[in-house]
């Protein structure tokens, strides 16, 4: 089904795998997708060039450069003249141990910070505008059920998923009605990141989640499809793609 045609879908850190996986799903329901990263320029041409339909965007945006951020506002307004999703599903994170205070320096804690929540929010302030023209737009942010459960690569990355699930709730109500917020808040994904993790843990995650695996990263986009086409009626929802992880 082409729910998405003529619509432009804005995927920050698009290049990725969940990010790839997200550009993917969009366009082939029709969607004109804007495709962002911050360095990897191979990765999301290599996402472009996998797009079915036409008329795509890749752009270089580092999501904490506010410069940058202007910059494709204005490129996007000259080019489709709306946005109607804006998936915010750039993000960084690097293991360190919880209760490793020390080898939790100020430098990652800000580095975390600047990208995971800073990051979308300048985002989402850059492409307001464009998102609350015509028949109102909608705001996924990509979180993670570690800003719920505090368990995950480490305590910052642990906070600043919450921090973005706190503002998914605070905008879905400041930006309503012209423009929805949801979260969509995967566990472990069978990514890039997981795929460096010992298969010893990896299995035992799996073992410890009521569907017994880790999500792929197309199910993370199938989330974020079904939250654009079908939940038209919620926002500021925390959306778990997690397999019941936390019941385990």
């Amino acid at each position: 089904m082409k729910d998405f045609v003529e619509k432009v879908a804005v995927v920050t850190g698009g290049g990725g795998g969940i990010g790839s996986a997200i550009c993917q799903r969009l366009a082939a329901a029709g969607a004109q997708v804007v495709i962002t990263y911050s360095s990897d320029q191979a990765k999301a041409r290599g996402t472009a060039n996998s797009l079915s339909g036409g008329n795509h965007l890749i752009i270089r945006c580092p999501v904490e450069d506010s410069a940058a951020q202007a910059a494709l506002a204005q490129a996007i307004d000259e080019k489709y003249g709306r946005v109607d999703v804006l998936v915010n599903n750039a993000g960084i994170t690097s293991p360190v141990a919880h209760a490793d205070l020390e080898g939790l320096d100020d430098d990652t804690i800000d580095r975390i910070f600047r990208v995971n929540w800073r990051g979308a929010f300048a985002s989402i302030r850059a492409l307001q505008p464009l998102l609350a023209d015509g028949d109102g737009g909608l705001i996924i942010n990509i979180s993670s059920i570690a800003g719920r459960t505090g368990v995950g690569s480490n305590v910052a990355y642990c906070a600043s998923k919450a921090a973005m699930d706190s503002m998914t709730r605070s905008l879905a109500r400041a930006l309503a009605p012209q423009i929805r917020v949801l979260s969509v808040s995967p566990g472990w994904v069978n990514g890039e990141y997981a795929q460096r993790m010992p298969r010893a843990l990896l299995a035992e995650q799996e073992e410890r989640t009521p569907l017994r695996r880790i999500a792929e990263a197309e199910d993370v986009a199938e989330a974020v499809y079904a939250a654009a086409v079908h939940l038209r009626y919620s926002t500021g929802d925390i959306i778990a793609v997690d397999g019941g992880r936390p019941l385990g």
